[in-house]
């Protein structure tokens, strides 16, 4: 150990070598350099932003290099040390930085949003809390395969703050998770100070609150950063757990450049500026005889000359051009449907809800990666019974009671995606999705278009009214994902079509929002083939067939359309959607064709519902075709009642007759 005046951190070697000091001492160096060319290129106009992470180095070059090679970071805006520790391409960095083509993500997102699956580092969203739930996702995987491996993910003292960061500890330490979660404390969320963050005297207090070991380190303090760390993630290896681990530290710039840092008093500025983790330990060594002074100008300007190679090659590469095919075709993972066909002699009647359980069970006999998870559907079978049974058959690691976490569950299974996993998320109502959106459509819709790594993750939506459940138990909320690209949604309407689409959402690799009515579930019943089968998406089915117009609809609707097809003696070709993303617009075009009027009917609100964008879809492309203008039938613009009048009058099943009719006589 060695203090003086210049040295205001204590360094204890232990038992490392002088070959891993100096490598750590290069870990350090290298990310400030590339900084500093950074905030050049920035007052010269060649970057737009920048995320400043000096004066934290040791914490992302620490821990990086005390993990395996192949296990799992999550980062954020102040990381740059494990781009640089895991030895990515500095070209390919310098390229993202600037919005290249070679950049990780073909110039769709900016600084450190991305990630890198061959270098084990998954990147943020701005949102900051979810990367947590995705790490304890990883966790998962881990433990359920026996794997003797951690994941890491870092936030800052502000994201503690959020709802995510509680639910993702939260769900490590219920299911004892290798995950080690990094807290960055630098002292302020942008400008707000932490004494307006949180009460407790130190984070690393929350730990106990989640029944986790916790630990508070000098985060400036790169040999107790790598040695805390080391040590923890080889006993969590043996022995899975979560830990909690607060680094002190400070950030000495704005939050991002144009931030600045007025708000910060200059004496505690002065401070910290003394606990440089570069100079510190730069001077430890020197003290120590372990470098020279010649070592570290050999060292800088080998970097330096690096640095300025591969910036002037990145800017030499050429602009990005848009294309157009390419967007689209990078919207999601790459997926060619194979129909798996079932021998049709050989069925069961089934209803609604046991089609859906009977699909759920031969995808999880089809892919032993599969792990469902939601509330009560373990033991209990969940309050419909779909899971029912299941633990017997599959095991309880695999059919998981979760707590009432629904960010973290679904950014839990994202994080098994990662790792080669399936998972299956189970809304118990529709409307509880409100309290997973984030994660769902901006982790979930948006990852392999920004960097390319698919979500392999299916959320089941119980869903619709008509049966007295009331305002939060009743909505139809389709059109919220509808809006959101890089989703794919199911909505089926009979058992057939529901076996049959749960296990074509199961093969697809894609992010798939799979709705249910809640109403069907024991209300109808059918012949369902005993075997496997899938159907394709993007493949709207004919209900019934007829010259006098068109219905198109789905789920409940196409029940109501022929009930009310039948009292009024209407010749209707109905259509039944059965997915919304894709939709088959070629159904949509053949039967306008055909019919020459429109009916689009959905349980779902009228306003901003999706009838509108179908409605539009065929007003520019079919009008030629039409007889009449294009009407829609819905529920009303008002939250879902309660009571059986009030439910009756929501729901479209009488405006449904008046329309037709309307329609009729033109």
């Amino acid at each position: 150990m060695a203090k003086t005046k210049q040295n205001q951190i204590q360094y204890k070697k232990g038992k490392l070598s002088n070959k891993q000091l100096i490598a750590l001492y290069e870990g350090l160096l290298r990310p400030r350099m590339i900084e500093e060319k950074m905030l050049i290129l920035l007052r010269q106009g060649r970057i737009s932003k920048w995320f400043s992470g000096i004066g934290q180095e040791a914490i992302s070059v620490g821990a990086t290099m005390a993990l395996d090679a192949d296990e799992l970071i999550f980062t954020m805006h102040r990381n740059l040390g494990v781009f640089t520790s895991r030895n990515m391409s500095m070209e390919s960095l310098f390229a993202q930085w600037q919005g290249k083509a070679a950049g990780y993500t073909k110039g769709r997102d900016r600084s450190f949003h991305f990630g890198s699956m061959e270098h084990g580092i998954v990147g943020m969203i701005s949102h900051l809390g979810p990367q947590l739930s995705l790490a304890s996702g990883v966790g998962l995987h881990h433990k359920l395969n026996g794997e003797p491996k951690v994941s890491l993910a870092f936030t800052g003292d502000g994201a503690t703050s959020q709802g995510e960061f509680h639910e993702a500890l939260n769900v490590a330490a219920v299911w004892q998770l290798p995950v080690i979660f990094v807290i960055e404390n630098n002292g302020y969320g942008l400008s707000t100070p932490v004494n307006e963050q949180y009460r407790c005297k130190e984070l690393v207090d929350r730990a106990k609150g989640y029944g986790m070991k916790g630990y508070s380190i000098d985060g400036n303090n790169i040999i107790e950063v790598y040695t805390t760390i080391k040590r923890l993630a080889a006993s969590m290896r043996k022995h899975p757990e979560p830990v909690f681990i607060e680094c002190n530290t400070f950030r000495m710039r704005g939050h991002e450049e144009a931030s600045g840092t007025k708000y910060v008093p200059k004496a505690l500025m002065d401070m910290w500026a003394k606990r440089d983790p570069i100079q510190n330990f730069e001077d430890y060594l020197l003290q120590e005889g372990i470098i020279d002074q010649s070592f570290i100008d050999e060292l800088r300007a080998s970097i330096k000359k690096e640095i300025n190679q591969k910036v002037e090659e990145a800017f030499n590469l050429p602009a990005i051009e848009a294309d157009l095919e390419t967007e689209l075709e990078d919207l999601y993972a790459p997926y060619t449907y194979k129909a798996i066909v079932a021998d049709p002699t050989k069925t069961t009647a089934l209803r609604f809800v046991d089609a859906i359980s009977a699909g759920l069970r031969q995808a999880m006999e089809r892919h032993d990666n599969l792990v469902l998870m939601g509330q009560d559907i373990s033991d209990y079978g969940g309050v419909f019974k779909i899971t029912d049974g299941f633990n017997e058959a599959f095991g309880k690691d695999r059919v998981r009671n979760t707590p009432l976490c629904e960010s973290a569950i679904i950014g839990a299974g994202l994080g098994l995606s990662l790792k080669g996993s399936k998972a299956m998320v189970e809304m118990q109502f529709a409307d509880f999705v409100t309290c997973g959106f984030n994660q769902i459509v901006n982790n979930l819709a948006k990852l392999h278009y920004r960097w390319g790594q698919n979500a392999d993750v299916v959320i089941r939506m119980p869903t619709g009214g008509g049966v007295g459940a009331g305002p939060y138990h009743s909505q139809s909320n389709e059109a919220w994902f509808f809006h959101t690209p890089g989703l794919k949604i199911a909505y089926p309407s009979t058992p057939e079509d529901a076996k049959g689409l749960i296990i074509t959402a199961f093969e697809d690799p894609n992010p798939v929002m799979f709705f249910e009515h809640k109403a069907l579930y024991r209300s109808i019943t059918a012949d369902v083939p005993d075997e496997p089968y899938t159907i394709e998406f993007g493949k709207a089915r004919m209900v019934t067939t007829g010259t006098d117009l068109s219905i198109i609809t789905y789920g409940m609707g196409v029940h109501w359309a022929e009930k009310v097809c039948a009292e009024l003696g209407i010749q209707a070709d109905i259509v039944d959607l059965r997915t919304l993303l894709p939709l088959d617009y070629d159904a949509i075009s053949a039967t306008v064709q055909k019919t020459n009027k429109v009916m689009i009917l959905h349980e779902d609100t009228l306003l901003g519902g999706i009838g509108g964008e179908l409605s539009a879809h065929i007003s520019e492309h079919l009008f030629e075709h039409l007889d009449a203008p294009v009407m829609r039938v819905a529920s009303l613009d008002t939250p879902f009642p309660f009571a059986a009048a009030l439910e009756e009058q929501f729901l479209p099943v009488q405006r449904l007759k008046e329309q037709l009719e309307k329609l009729m006589s033109y």
